[in-house]
């Protein structure tokens, strides 16, 4: 089952006493109110909870698949660099220089 901080079941507990007075017309009580947190915690809490750990799965699935793009390092890049700074001291090749 989910569990709450004190103060977020506190708060939660007074939000569906709210609703439930301003939307269905009726008051309840602390104890009621808490019973049907506990209720909506333990049957719904699961399906929410669920759905939020697939989104963040979604999320990360994207986020580790552009660590290459990010991380990544051309290989074998030595004598194209060097390529390019002899050229560019030397000005256009005409192929190796021997």
């Amino acid at each position: 089952m989910i569990e709450l901080t004190r103060e977020a079941r506190d708060e939660a507990i007074a939000s569906l006493q709210r609703y439930v007075e301003e939307e269905l017309g009726q008051r309840i009580g602390n104890i009621a109110a808490g019973a049907m947190l506990g209720y909506i915690l333990e049957e719904i809490g699961p399906s929410i909870y669920n759905r939020a750990v697939a989104d963040v799965q979604d999320k990360l699935l994207v986020r580790v698949q552009e660590v290459d793009i990010e991380a990544h390092e051309d290989e074998f890049g030595y004598w194209r660099k060097r390529d390019g700074a002899t050229r560019s001291r030397r000005g256009p090749s005409r192929g190796p220089a021997r």
